[in-house]
């Protein structure tokens, strides 16, 4: 029997910010998620393979390649995959609407969910100032990153032994920072604009690596999270509602995963400027 046939089967999965191609990708956590759930509709929210990383060198280990055969491996069986680009994995944008062998690639799609609601899944990057209009201060900002990942995961390595959760250091420092707060703030409103300019009910994103979910302005907001810091991917049940589910944490410690609830649609509102 195969991992697939004991998996827990959902309507459809979220997972964004896998950053394959980088030493902070943690490839072993995604491999064990895609093991313990399976769903005839995976949403790949952009920056799964790190592009702008690969380019200044090579890395991309057993794990990282192992976590593309299992993705391909659910296609084989059956699974829609629908790859939404990001701006880490913006070599694909070319290539946008590419259909092949059960993967469709695409920059924005609207999903319908059981229960008849319909929401934007987008990556985000495009509503993010600094990576439109300054990409060498976002290569920069990449770069302090991945050296705060480095000081983590030496941290994580002796959580891991102790049997404690995954721990984020930029994710802690970025809720400490005011301007990182008004700056997520910030984000979470424009993605929720660009919901409505689409007559969607709300959006599903990824890019800034804070999983979350809230109403924002009578549209529901969620943001997958990463796979870097938090670990983090949303599932959708037989019924139209949306779990958070968080990894490792939920396997060690059992602990429940947060339900979420998407609301109907809203009464029509006046047009907004454009959210970029």
């Amino acid at each position: 029997m195969s991992d697939d046939d004991e998996a827990k089967q959902v309507r459809s999965i979220f997972i964004s910010d896998l950053h394959l191609g980088t030493r902070g990708a943690q490839a072993d956590l995604v491999l064990e998620f895609l093991r313990a759930y399976d769903a005839p509709q995976i949403y790949l929210v952009g920056d799964i393979i790190d592009g702008w990383r690969l380019k200044s060198g090579w890395y991309f280990p057993q794990a990282h390649n192992d976590v593309i055969q299992k993705l391909l491996r659910k296609v084989r069986k059956g699974s829609k995959l629908i790859y939404v680009t990001g701006n880490h994995d913006d070599f694909l944008r070319d290539f946008a609407g590419l259909q092949f062998g059960g993967i469709t690639l695409v920059d924005e799609i609207i999903h319908e969910t059981a229960d008849g609601k319909r929401l934007l899944v987008i990556h985000g990057d495009l509503f993010d100032l600094v990576v439109r209009n300054a990409k060498w201060l976002a290569l920069m900002g990449d770069w302090a990153y991945t050296v705060a990942l480095a000081c983590n995961t030496v941290v994580n390595k002796v959580r891991r032994r102790l049997h404690l959760p995954h721990w984020s250091l930029s994710a802690w420092a970025k809720l400490k920072v005011k301007n990182a707060v008004n700056y997520i703030g910030e984000f979470e409103t424009c993605l929720a604009a660009e919901a409505r300019r689409h007559h969607a009910d709300g959006v599903i994103c990824g890019h800034i690596h804070h999983a979350a979910h809230r109403e924002i302005e009578g549209l529901t907001y969620i943001n997958t999270g990463d796979w870097v810091e938090s670990c983090t991917a949303f599932v959708e049940h037989h019924d139209g509602r949306f779990e958070m589910i968080r990894w490792p944490q939920y396997r060690l410690k059992g602990e429940a995963p947060v339900p979420v609830v998407v609301k109907g649609r809203p009464e029509p509102a006046p047009a907004l400027v454009e959210a970029a």
